[in-house]
């Protein structure tokens, strides 16, 4: 449809059906569609058949710090969304405008990562036609308009999201949508590894692509096993919310990077690379060993992974018989893990910034017992994650928020579509 059409049909509830399938609320969606698809008119015209794109952000749910050692993860994609109004074009240039960024201009006629590119939406857009192309499809110009609700630094990876939505787009223009969500997820994470220059595993990707809960197996890391677990979230009682602790997230590298360093010396002594084939009984008795070689906190991030590794089957087993209950024991036993053994909660040496420790503590208190909560992602700073009984939602984020200021806390729900076009 074109655009006075596509609004029409917008504002008289024509495309309530797809929206209810991806939001909450359809009707609160209508006038974001609306008026991003006004400003696509406004910067490229209004005579164009127009189709819309969305693709949601994705949060970490089981499994932390545990893919880099080829163990499993637990994600799942969420409500808050990428959204792209698009146009096909007769040249072979893609044209971006995002909300609040200067437009991004990609000619297809060179698929190869450019230097100047690198960490620029530009290197994602080249890296995804890219993939396409090596699979060996023709693909077009063409024109968009996005906007997101994905905040940056929200630990909901925007980065992911804005990946997938373009493979969802180049899939639905070029493709016919020919290929599966976990190939264009793994087109998108071959985007920011080699175009980009961020050297990512495949959680993000796949939990945007595919949708709903997924569980990841990183036993083989060129053929992940990726299974999708159905779990009806929005019937749980629960609400999944999200704290911004605001804290300052560089000079990080060198925490998270420690992390894979002594998992993977302790999985050394086993005479492996990684700790994935270490049982806990093997560790258990190579302790003072293993102490004398590298130290105290090696040993407990090791036994870190080898239990939340575990973990993340016991979680899924969990939400696919329905126990709620079990599945949020080992939600907060993920978290204690990770506050005891894995150590991510605050920079080594830290003492007056300690939000992520604050944030759980407060979290206690306010929950008083009931749902659950733990650090979020790679953890020393940004989120952590909650799950609220829908009764204490408004009590858990004022008190949040009184502490980490206005609109630090998302109340979140689980999407169960990955990105997709919406028609």
């Amino acid at each position: 449809m074109k655009a006075p059409e596509l609004i029409q049909t917008i504002r008289s509830g024509g495309l309530d059906a797809p929206l209810a399938a991806l939001y909450a609320d359809s009707a609160a969606q209508r006038e974001r569609y609306i008026a991003a698809i006004e400003e696509f008119c406004r910067i490229y015209g209004s005579d164009r058949e127009l189709r819309l794109f969305s693709a949601p952000g994705r949060t970490e749910v089981g499994g932390n710090h545990t893919d880099h050692n080829h163990g499993r993860v637990l994600a799942a994609a969420v409500n808050l969304d990428v959204i792209a109004v698009v146009a096909p074009w007769e040249d072979d240039t893609v044209r971006i405008q995002s909300a609040g960024f200067p437009e991004d201009v990609v000619s297809l006629s060179c698929l190869t990562p450019q230097p100047e590119e690198k960490n620029t939406s530009a290197a994602l857009i080249r890296g995804v036609a890219a993939g396409f192309v090596q699979r060996g499809y023709r693909l077009g110009g063409f024109r968009a308009y996005t906007t997101s609700s994905v905040l940056k630094g929200s630990g909901l990876s925007s980065s992911a999201a804005f990946e997938v939505l373009l493979s969802a787009i180049f899939n639905g223009l070029f493709c016919g949508d020919a290929l599966s969500a976990v190939e264009r997820a793994k087109i998108s994470q071959y985007a920011e590894n080699r175009f980009f220059g961020k050297p990512s595993g495949l959680m993000d990707q796949t939990a945007s692509a595919v949708g709903g809960f997924i569980t990841i197996d990183f036993a083989d890391p060129d053929k992940p096993v990726i299974e999708q677990v159905d779990f009806d979230f929005a019937a749980s009682g629960y609400a999944l919310c999200i704290t911004d602790t605001r804290a300052d997230h560089s000079d990080l590298t060198d925490e998270y990077t420690a992390i894979r360093t002594e998992m993977q010396q302790v999985a050394g002594l086993f005479g492996e690379e990684f700790l994935r084939p270490v049982s806990q009984e093997a560790l258990l008795d190579r302790i003072p060993e293993a102490r004398e070689q590298f130290g105290d906190r090696a040993v407990l991030r090791a036994l870190h992974f080898i239990n939340d590794n575990q973990r993340v089957a016991d979680q899924a087993a969990a939400l696919r018989s329905g126990n709620t209950g079990e599945f949020l024991r080992l939600v907060s036993e993920s978290g204690r893990s990770s506050f005891m053994y894995l150590q991510n909660v605050h920079a080594s040496g830290a003492t007056v910034h300690q939000e992520v420790s604050l944030a759980l503590a407060l979290s206690e208190e306010l929950l008083a017992g009931k749902g659950a909560f733990r650090v979020h992602g790679g953890g020393f700073a940004g989120t952590i994650q909650a799950f609220v009984p829908t009764g204490l939602v408004e009590h858990y984020r004022t008190g949040m928020e009184a502490v980490f200021g206005p609109g630090s806390c998302y109340i979140l729900s689980v999407r169960a579509a990955g990105g997709c076009e919406v028609k």
